[in-house]
């Protein structure tokens, strides 16, 4: 395991948990104290918390600390499907917390003595298996791009919205490989896109590039047709909310698009997600629901949420996500376990930590 010390944007001890506010940021860094899953799920509606891995991990979590500080619960495995049922709702795209959903009611199905007590532990495990899942995938993903180098070759990458210790437990996917190239030596300079409209590229992972100074530069949404031409670009390596039994994969928008240039400029196209992420129930990119957000998500700042940048009467689409066809993942899918390749056939994992 690579050395690596991660600010915590999740901080959970003694069933307390506070989560960092990703709004605020850069400028601000703010922890929100989560006393319950309804605090828990305006959080994630709201976007203070944000990265699929990230949203199972709060949801989860707040569940625990729910369960901890309330008094007798009468029937607890209605209870726990219930609030979890209720978490989902609050961004239906990322499939982690579907799949935390699943796993716990199934386990809840085998559990008979001590259910609070088990529940509890299951969520608290959460943590530490996706900190170990990211810096595995983090490895694989770097030593598949290694293998593509030159001897002395550094490799400059491209990646899209944030994929790092804000969306996930620590190290993060997409940001974990280039981690990894970065401890590694290999890494020259990541690109990333500013993110429109939510910004999380440029507020985000430039915050987490700045705190381990990792060499980044950001680019404009647009300009990556340019960059393909103008510089050598050895991998697009992106994070994914859900991907579907065959390989295509929701991620944030501007993916697809990323990915049709890649693929024009003969460019390795991979996907970093954890197994939780597959989602073998959805055929297809056909059956994946996208989230659409509110129109004055694109029409303000969106750290002020007060500056209109254009008139509030503006007919909007605001898509939180796009879909990129299996045949465009051109690098492969990344996983804690090993790297799949097109065409994707997925054998199941057992995710299990208790």
């Amino acid at each position: 395991m690579e050395n690596y010390t991660f600010f915590k944007a999740i901080d959970y001890s003694d069933c307390k948990l506070k989560v960092l506010d990703q709004i605020k940021l850069p400028f601000t860094k703010e922890y929100i104290s989560i006393h319950n899953t309804e605090d828990a799920w305006h959080c994630i509606k709201n976007m203070q918390v944000r990265g699929a891995p990230a949203i199972a991990l709060v949801g989860c979590l707040a569940l625990a600390v729910e369960i901890k500080n309330s008094p007798t619960i009468v029937d607890i495995k209605a209870y726990v499907r219930n609030k979890m049922n209720y978490l989902v709702s609050a961004r239906p795209t990322a499939v982690n917390i579907h799949k935390a959903r699943e796993e716990l009611s199934d386990k809840l199905s085998n559990w008979h003595e001590n259910i609070e007590e088990k529940v509890i532990q299951w969520c608290e495990g959460l943590l530490a298996l996706d900190i170990n899942h990211n810096i595995s995938i983090g490895q694989i993903g770097s030593q598949e791009i290694i293998s593509l180098l030159s001897n002395d070759e550094e490799a400059n990458v491209l990646t899209t919205c944030n994929t790092g210790s804000l969306a996930t437990a620590g190290y993060g996917t997409a940001l974990g490989v280039i981690r990894s190239l970065y401890s590694r030596g290999k890494l020259k300079c990541a690109y990333y896109t500013e993110t429109r409209p939510y910004n999380q590229g440029m507020r985000l992972t430039s915050f987490e590039f700045n705190q381990d100074k990792i060499p980044g530069t950001l680019i404009c949404d647009n300009m990556v047709g340019l960059l393909f031409k103008t510089t050598k670009i050895c991998a697009v390596v992106v994070g994914a909310d859900r991907v579907a039994a065959n390989g295509d994969t929701a991620n944030k928008i501007g993916t697809l698009q990323i990915a049709i240039l890649a693929k024009y400029f003969n460019v390795p196209f991979f996907v970093a997600a954890p197994f939780t992420s597959i989602d073998l129930d959805t055929k297809s990119g056909k059956e994946i629901r996208i989230e659409e957000r509110p129109s004055k998500e694109l029409l303000q700042c969106p750290c002020s949420k007060k500056e209109f940048l254009a008139s509030e009467d503006t007919n909007v689409w605001n898509p939180a996500f796009d879909i990129t066809p299996s045949e465009l993942i051109t690098g492969g899918i990344i996983t804690e376990s090993k790297l799949f390749k097109f065409p994707f056939t997925f054998t199941s994992l057992n995710s299990s930590n208790v």
